[in-house]
């Protein structure tokens, strides 16, 4: 065998071996409960849950930053309708409260979720704008 066909061999099992690494870390959403279950069994991997912030009549609440505003938690509402209180140690994103959905990246610290990244689907940026023209 040549040596190119053996460096060529190299490469393409390193290549195989990034894929399924990479292909392990990635996660579906999850909910809340499910996301608590998995924190139990001892998975310590960043889990993905989809939810919205929690609103009553129309008015977002159980938003709290923190004094020196560097940090803010929050309740969020998942698909299962189920209240979670979420920690962030971050400061709190310009259209957070306009968000539609809220993707929250994290896991659980005892009774806490703790994120590492919120992700945003703000309602501004997914609809369609009509100009109507006088005559």
């Amino acid at each position: 065998m040549k040596t190119s066909h053996i460096i060529g061999i190299i490469i393409i099992a390193a290549a195989i071996g990034i894929i399924i690494t990479t292909a392990g870390d990635a996660s579906s959403y999850v909910t809340f409960d499910t996301a608590q279950e998995m924190a139990l069994n001892g998975n310590e991997n960043s889990i993905h849950v989809v939810g919205e912030l929690k609103k009553k009549n129309g008015e977002i609440v159980g938003i709290r930053p923190s004094v020196d505003k560097l940090s803010f938690s929050f309740v969020m509402v998942d698909d299962n309708k189920k209240e979670q209180k979420v920690f962030y140690n971050e400061p709190m994103p310009a259209d957070f409260q306009r968000s539609e959905k809220v993707v929250v990246i994290g896991s659980y610290k005892d009774d806490l979720f703790v994120a590492e990244k919120i992700l945003m689907k703000c309602p501004s940026k997914y609809q369609e704008n009509t100009v109507k023209a006088e005559m």
